[in-house]
């Protein structure tokens, strides 16, 4: 009697080309995602524009404007609430007088390059290595999950700070912070598909296509990675705010980009000497990185409930409501 593929677990979302509508269909129920989904994408809108609007406001987030500061009280932006003017939307930044809305677009475009980045890195080395440990036999399996151990012990934020001695100055501080959050944050990812992966190899359908002959790369590509996309792509989404405020931990301590290039980090780290002189500065970069990644965690939340309703009704529990799949 011929194997078949076991059926999903009910109310799951199971892999297809109908699965991106059904879990678009479920998301769109919760009016707190699609908040949470419109901010984020004007907030992308305005980060790819940025320099568009740059040009259209006439100023250069580079550009020093020392007229705009009081150099007698230390550099406190003329005017009230930070220099907000008809020319600058926002204020100036204290000191330099550069423009602090073109500095907050920019700014953004660091902070959501590095963050997305990273979540990419870390997913894609947890994937590789969860399956590693999973259908590697006991031995591989005690070795990559004691390195996986150690990888999420060490100090990211420690690790960082050595490195500013041992890479060079010129190298990308992007490319830098990408690579750094996503080589130290991947234990979680690799945990969760090498416990998914170790509870499918023994279903019917894995079974099946062992016995068809084919090999474990071969098995874990067309078999194993469908049915695992559904985690992955929830844990990935949790873990976007997560390395947004790694990226703002790290560019706060001196470890992200250098000036002039701008990032919410950066801009937290200069203006905490500012914050009694000028408490704008300090709120808008924080602000922004508030709704933002609040905005991610809500978005990421409604994703993981649309692939796995169950989760939903355990927290509606006792409510006498079903949900709706």
């Amino acid at each position: 009697m011929a194997l078949e593929r076991s059926a999903p677990a009910p109310g799951a979302v199971p892999p297809g080309a109908g699965a991106g509508r059904q879990v678009w269909r479920r998301v769109r129920r919760r009016p707190s995602a699609l908040a949470a989904a419109a901010v984020l994408a004007l907030l992308v809108l305005l980060a790819l524009a940025a320099p568009l609007l740059s040009h259209l406001t006439g100023q250069d987030p580079g550009a020093y404007h020392d007229d705009l500061v009081d150099s007698a009280r230390g550099g406190v932006p003329l005017g009230s609430f930070g220099g907000i003017s008809a020319d600058h939307w926002l204020g100036v930044e204290p000191g330099t007088g550069r423009d602090l809305f073109t500095r907050l677009l920019y700014g953004a475009r660091i902070s959501l390059l590095v963050a997305l980045g990273a979540v990419a890195v870390q997913t894609a080395v947890g994937v590789g290595v969860g399956l590693a440990a999973a259908l590697g036999g006991r031995f591989a399996g005690r070795l990559i999950g004691l390195a996986t151990d150690v990888m999420i012990a060490l100090p990211m934020l420690v690790i960082g700070i050595a490195l500013t001695a041992v890479v060079p100055p010129d190298f990308p501080r992007p490319l830098l912070l990408i690579l750094l959050i996503g080589l130290f944050d991947w234990g979680g990812t690799a945990r969760m598909v090498r416990a998914q992966t170790l509870a499918l190899r023994g279903l019917d359908f894995v079974d099946a296509a062992r016995l068809s002959g084919n090999g474990t790369l071969r098995i874990a590509r067309r078999e194993l990675l469908p049915s695992l996309a559904a985690p992955v792509i929830t844990i990935a989404a949790i873990k976007v705010p997560t390395a947004m405020v790694a990226e703002a931990s790290l560019s706060f301590l001196g470890v992200g980009v250098k000036p002039p290039t701008p990032s919410w980090g950066q801009m937290l780290s200069s203006a905490q000497t500012w914050f009694r002189a000028d408490p704008a500065y300090v709120l808008l970069p924080a602000g922004l990185l508030f709704v933002t990644v609040l905005a991610f965690t809500v978005l990421g939340d409604a994703v993981r409930t649309a692939l796995d309703p169950r989760e939903g009704s355990r927290l509606r529990v006792g409510t006498g409501k079903e949900s709706k799949a």
